[in-house]
């Protein structure tokens, strides 16, 4: 029996490279994880003096402070950077 040669041929295109990933959070979107970050903190802490029948004042507020919380983090992440930021950096 004779053997197949399989050939590998390659193709040569000319595709744009892909953009370059940001570099670095924006100085708002720092700043809006940052507070994010404590919103969820003192959600917690909050959470903490809730009554178990969930009647009292920190029951109520503190899922606000953590979903608050957590959706300022998923925002600043994706931020983009004001006007003065770019025509700082260049």
């Amino acid at each position: 029996m004779a053997r197949n040669k399989k050939t590998i041929k390659t193709i040569k295109t000319d595709a744009p490279a892909s953009p370059p990933p940001s570099q670095t959070l924006s100085a708002r979107g720092k700043l809006l994880l940052t507070a994010g970050g404590i919103s969820v903190l003192i959600g917690f802490l909050v959470l903490s003096r809730a009554d178990p029948m969930g009647r009292n004042l920190a029951a109520s507020v503190s899922p606000f402070l953590i979903l608050g919380g957590y959706a300022a983090i998923g925002v600043g992440l994706f931020l983009p950077p004001s006007e003065i930021e770019k025509t700082i950096k260049g």
